[in-house]
């Protein structure tokens, strides 16, 4: 009666479950349109007639539940559970009690107040796309084991700064949110292979993007982004970038602004680049720490400094070998650009891009 609900079978010699004589299955309930009563029915029979510990998977996406039955905290052995595409409004508390590595639930229901208070689990793999949370839940900071999470096509406003506490994380999909701002602290996941940052409105990237080295992919396309930070030339591993529907593709910016620099800048910048000496007697407090804000030109053969006004330059750097994709660099004057070959060269070492989506 029950074996058309699972699928195939294997054995397993870890520690915390069955011994390897026992087969392991799968209980598939796919495609077939059953709402919540009749999910609990399947799976008491299951508990009645068959031994719900040799249950590893249970497949439940595209059917019509509303909550998940009580009953499921019977499979004290359950490692994958699927439960996408119903209209669910939230995980329960027993769920992420289960041994899980890998809990599906995207296309539900499921908002802010929808995620368990806490996550006890060991979880690998999250995906809680396509639902209906504003808000990062603070609760999935605590699953130091998570390698995969999947948020994408939600409501989310911002990514927490405590983002890095996901020290395992290599694939974070957040793409098709609200987002208008990524945290410094992205930049130390250090395992990180996958970033998927497209359909929001960024308007920016921080320098730190650049330190993750192991980074082949990254997905930007459909933000705001003007120009992308110079750094990001060092991502060595770096073999998929998408830019497309950004404006650094549909209008080039080519052209560099420079503002006059204020008297105070310009004293300031004769004080550092001729290293004149000053202390506390000298100078009032806050003038020192004016001075000590100073910023060195990009240009490697230019000693100079700048505050707050500076040349905003646009450098051209080509990935590989067809698209030319803008950087943005500081400058503390235009004669920089107009002297200094290095500053204008279009080359660097790109053969790195091997797929650049402009379009």
């Amino acid at each position: 009666m029950f074996n058309k609900y699972y699928g195939s079978t294997s054995e397993s010699s870890d520690s915390d479950v069955p011994p390897a004589d026992k087969l392991v299955k799968t209980m598939d309930l796919n495609y077939l349109m059953l709402d919540s009563h009749s999910i609990q029915k399947h799976l008491e029979d299951v508990c009645v007639h068959s031994r719900p510990e040799t249950i590893d998977t249970i497949l439940l996406n595209h059917n019509t539940i509303v909550a998940l039955p009580q009953i499921i905290d019977r499979f004290q052995h359950l490692r994958v559970l699927d439960i996408s595409n119903n209209r669910i409004t939230s995980i329960p508390e027993f769920i992420v009690r289960l041994p899980l590595h890998t809990l599906i639930a995207k296309n539900n229901l499921i908002d802010d107040e929808g995620i368990p208070k806490t996550f006890e689990s060991q979880l690998k793999v999250l995906n809680i796309s396509g639902n209906r949370l504003i808000h990062f839940p603070d609760q999935i900071l605590m699953i130091s084991s998570l390698e995969y999470l999947y948020m994408g096509s939600n409501h989310l406003v911002e990514i927490p700064k405590d983002i890095d506490r996901l020290i395992r994380l290599k694939f974070l999909c957040l793409g098709g949110n609200n987002l208008s701002d990524v945290p410094v602290t992205l930049g130390q996941l250090d395992n990180m292979k996958a970033l998927n940052l497209s359909h929001n409105s960024l308007e920016s990237l921080p320098q730190s993007i650049a330190n993750l080295k192991n980074l082949k992919s990254l997905m930007l396309h459909k933000n705001r982004l003007r120009t992308l930070p110079v750094e990001i030339v060092s991502l060595k591993c770096l073999s998929e970038l998408s830019l497309r529907d950004n404006p650094l593709v549909v209008r080039f910016v080519s052209d560099m602004t420079h503002n006059p620099p204020t008297l105070l800048e310009l004293s300031a910048r004769i004080i550092k680049i001729n290293n004149v000496p000053y202390g506390e007697r000298d100078l009032p407090h806050s003038l020192i720490e004016y001075l000590s804000s100073a910023h060195h030109c990009v240009n490697p053969k230019c000693k100079g400094v700048f505050f707050d006004d500076r040349v905003e330059h646009i450098k051209f750097v080509d990935f590989c070998g067809k698209y030319r994709i803008p950087l943005l660099q500081y400058l503390c004057s235009s004669k920089c650009i107009v002297n200094n070959s290095n500053v204008c060269d279009d080359s660097t070492d790109s053969k790195m891009m091997r797929k650049v989506l402009l379009g």
